[in-house]
């Protein structure tokens, strides 16, 4: 299935292996810590969107919102750690935000649409992984994290939007770029991983 086909869906090429499922059910703590850390990321991306393209206030208010219901999930992830018990620790960042952004190109309009389809492209794996992680969880973490696939869904949705209205105006070729982008996405998250993080691929 190619991201053309996908194009008004959420544009992912492979979906996650199922041995991250077991490794994430086995390293709660982990998951958690490194969820809430992003959340922090997801936040300052948008914040950073709207530093860089600080003329474009539709954008801008776009992207106020979601920074602030991604500040808000990063609240309710500390929360429910620590009723759990769960005490926050400093985790390496995995090697997914980094592949994708060997991929970026760092000149206009080119970089725009980059940001906007990796957005789409890491709130659509959120979504599939918080779903997906509903029947290996407690029920409490199980609960919380079911209300944040549809969050995400969301979230995923505003960047697609954001970016095919972009393309359109600038004459850009959204749908093969966002091929590329996706290949390498789906690349990360099913090749074999050292380290189990959120966004990480298979333990091998």
């Amino acid at each position: 299935m190619t991201v053309s086909e996908l194009a008004h869906g959420v544009p992912l090429l492979a979906a996650t292996p199922v041995a991250w499922y077991g490794a994430a059910a086995n390293q709660l703590d982990v998951l958690l810590v490194d969820h809430a850390n992003c959340e922090k990321k997801a936040a300052s991306t948008a914040l950073g969107l709207m530093f860089s393209y600080a003329d474009d206030s539709s954008l801008g208010l776009a992207l106020a919102r979601l920074a602030r219901e991604e500040l808000r999930h990063y609240e309710q992830v500390v929360a429910l750690m620590g009723r759990l018990g769960v005490s926050y620790a400093r985790l390496s960042p995995s090697r997914y935000a980094g592949g994708l952004r060997t991929l970026m190109r760092n000149h206009e309009p080119d970089r725009r649409l980059d940001l906007l389809l990796v957005g789409a492209l890491i709130e659509a794996r959120s979504a599939e992984r918080f779903h997906g992680l509903l029947p290996h969880l407690p029920a409490e973490i199980a609960t919380f994290y079911q209300g944040l696939a549809a969050a995400e869904a969301r979230h995923m949705n505003l960047y697609e939007r954001l970016a095919i209205d972009y393309a359109t105006r600038e004459g850009l070729d959204w749908v093969a770029r966002l091929q590329v982008l996706a290949e390498c996405e789906a690349d990360l998250i099913t090749r074999p991983d050292t380290e189990f993080r959120f966004h990480s691929g298979p333990p091998p």
